[in-house]
């Protein structure tokens, strides 16, 4: 029989862990083994037997190209794993993990269980938490929910402590992802003000230093390069690791791994010293990557170092002295230790999964979304409809129009970054929005919507306003962003600001020329009989201008040519409405928006255009024209 009891799972890099609450008290699950933490390692013996947690990561060592480790960095991609012919996604190894958590679960609490709150780095984009739920399904969980690692930390930390108004910086440094996130907690209110992070940094890239140290200190003394030797190297890995966590408490360590491959003469070993001095040399690189997130979450959530009141250091690789003394140099200030930076994370899941079951009252969490999320428009732009470090779940609708006559189709593209131009940003959809009566261009009202859900999972939809036509999709799993794009959407961001700039306002100028010139043009071929010639030759002379000199590509008159056009028309409007008793059409300004442009058509196919540009438009002056 199946309890309503949920499960709090963080679902970590090198290792996971579960926790549950207990009578208002939020506490871990020891697994099988004893242990209050479990590998994240999967392995397959030659008999096909599936190994989970410690019991793999025991035999790494002997079975090292049948055993998988650090699944989780590949999480969204299409990366797969082949054991015995048999191809495995990031998404079933994990749920292997999440089935072992699972199982020890049900065994401590002797009762089955089938829902969870499962946590994710808080930069992990659409496509790493999809499949982060995806991977709970096959593991036979319903996820009611997929919150933030550092946003777990702070409930875990601040639940006695909610009543207090205060401002805290989570610091989460694990096995594979690295996150940080400012919060305020104000009267039972956890709100996330801004996250930034690195996916691809954590535990593991401070073991690949020192094991490529070490291979090259072996080779140095044999000549021989263990890079390619799957059971050396798992050797060097294990040991690796274990050498950096004695170095968190000790100055030296001794290395010595006896028979780590053999030549001619017989067995090698290697022995050599590992200092701290000399691991802090070899990561400073590694620990310098740390400033940049976190003094971009800064930035965005508008405060300085000094107003930080509490400083929560989360994850093993938070261990490491190194990191710690730059937060101490950073803040001028200690970081809280009163939570154990292996559990927090899986302890404050067990409180939002009672949050959700409604056994914790008062306690609200407000989180937010890592990239901006928006669509192509005309010239190539990135037009922003959810802008990043929104509060989710969210909702918000921008309205935009065709750019073309007779238009009776608009794509929609679906992207998530920072950057100004829409090559630049990560594509995540692309969709159709077919049927839309033909009209003017500039008639048709085109609402795209963005919903974001509590998991921040994105779902879109456009809609012709005039015929109600409509279409919808949730992001499907894509092979996502990297952890290397994610941090330099950021970065190039703002090396490139001014660049983007001026290339954007380029772009939006020659928009604006062609929808003037188009307008002009429209106006005069209806109303151009009606008002007085020499008026009608001053609005064709400029629209002459304006295209000799959009035809220069980048001319630098541009600007003022439009300028006149601009008076031109207003004065031909003017004439219109002085001089006829009908009511002309308002030439409307307009930032035009959309994809690439027009597609070339034949002869008697202009009434059906298909995946044609359309354009930003203020609804207020629409509604003004048309009064």
């Amino acid at each position: 029989m199946s309890s309503d009891r949920i499960i709090g799972i963080d679902l970590g890099t090198t290792h996971s862990c579960v926790a549950i609450m207990e009578g208002g008290t939020p506490m871990i699950i020891e697994n099988a083994e004893g242990q209050r933490t479990t590998p994240s390692v999967i392995a397959f013996s030659k008999t096909g037997e599936r190994l989970v947690g410690q019991v793999a990561k025991r035999q790494a060592v002997t079975n090292p190209s049948r055993t998988i480790q650090s699944i989780k960095r590949e999480m969204g991609t299409n990366y797969r794993v082949t054991v015995d012919n048999i191809a495995h996604s990031p998404e079933q190894i994990s749920a292997m993990i999440l089935q072992k958590l699972k199982a020890d679960a049900e065994a401590f609490l002797g009762e089955k269980i089938t829902k969870a709150v499962i946590t994710v780095p808080a930069y992990f984009n659409d496509a790493q938490r999809q499949s982060t739920r995806d991977a709970g399904q096959i593991a036979g969980l319903d996820v009611l929910r997929i919150i933030n690692e550092p946003t777990a930390s702070a409930l875990a930390y601040g639940l006695d402590k909610c009543y207090e108004q205060s401002t805290i910086l989570v610091f989460d440094l694990g096995g594979g992802t690295f996150d940080v996130s400012l919060l305020e907690i104000t009267d039972g209110v956890f709100e996330v003000k801004a996250t930034s992070g690195n996916n691809k940094l954590g535990g593991d890239d401070f073991d690949r230093c020192i094991m490529d140290w070490m291979i090259e200190e072996f080779t140095s003394q044999t000549g021989i390069d263990l890079s390619n030797d799957l059971m050396a190297t798992q050797r060097i890995k294990e040991e690796a690791e274990k050498k950096k966590i004695e170095l968190s408490t000790a100055m030296v360590s001794e290395i010595q791994l006896p028979f780590l491959t053999a030549d001619e003469t017989g067995p090698l070993h290697f022995e050599t010293q590992l200092s701290r001095t000399k691991f802090n040399e070899l990561t400073s690189h590694l620990v310098e990557a740390c400033l940049g997130p976190l003094q971009q979450a800064l930035e965005d959530a508008q405060l300085r170092s000094d107003q930080i009141e509490h400083i929560i250091l989360v994850g093993g690789s938070t261990r490491i002295p190194a990191v710690q003394d730059m937060i101490r140099r950073y803040f001028q200030k200690e970081p809280s230790k009163s939570v154990n930076p292996d559990e927090a994370v899986a302890l404050g899941a067990a409180i939002q999964a009672s949050i959700l079951a409604g056994d914790v009252q008062d306690v609200l969490l407000l989180d937010v979304i890592p990239l901006s999320l928006g669509i192509e428009t005309a010239g190539g732009l990135f037009t922003r409809v959810i802008e990043r470090n929104t509060t989710i779940p969210t909702s918000n609708t921008t309205i935009f129009t065709t750019t073309e006559d007779g238009q009776t189709s608009v794509e929609v593209h679906v992207l998530q970054g920072e950057r100004d131009l829409a090559a630049d940003n990560k594509s995540l959809a692309k969709f159709y929005l077919t049927g839309i009566p033909p009209a003017p261009r500039s008639v048709p009202k085109i609402e795209v919507t963005f919903d974001i859900d509590a998991d921040g999972i994105v779902h879109c939809s456009a809609k012709d306003h005039g015929s109600g036509i409509r279409h919808s999709i949730t992001i499907q799993r894509t092979t996502g962003l990297s952890p290397e794009e994610v941090e330099d959407l950021t970065r190039e961001a703002e090396e490139f600001a001014e660049q983007d700039r001026a290339v954007k306002e380029r772009i939006s100028m020659r928009v604006k020329a062609e929808g003037l010139c188009a307008d002009a043009e429209r106006t005069i071929k209806k109303y151009g009989e009606q008002v007085d010639s020499t008026v009608v030759e001053k609005v064709q002379r400029a629209v002459e201008n304006v295209r000799e000199a959009l035809a220069k590509n980048g001319s630098e008159e541009l600007q003022s040519l439009v300028a006149g056009l601009d008076i031109a028309i207003m004065d031909l409007g003017r004439a219109i409405h002085t001089g006829s008793k009908r009511a002309a059409p308002t030439a409307r300004r307009k930032r035009t928006l959309g994809d690439s442009g027009p597609i070339e058509l034949g002869e008697g196919d202009k009434k059906d255009r298909d995946d044609e540009d359309f354009e930003e438009i203020d609804e207020d002056s629409v509604e003004e024209a048309e009064i």
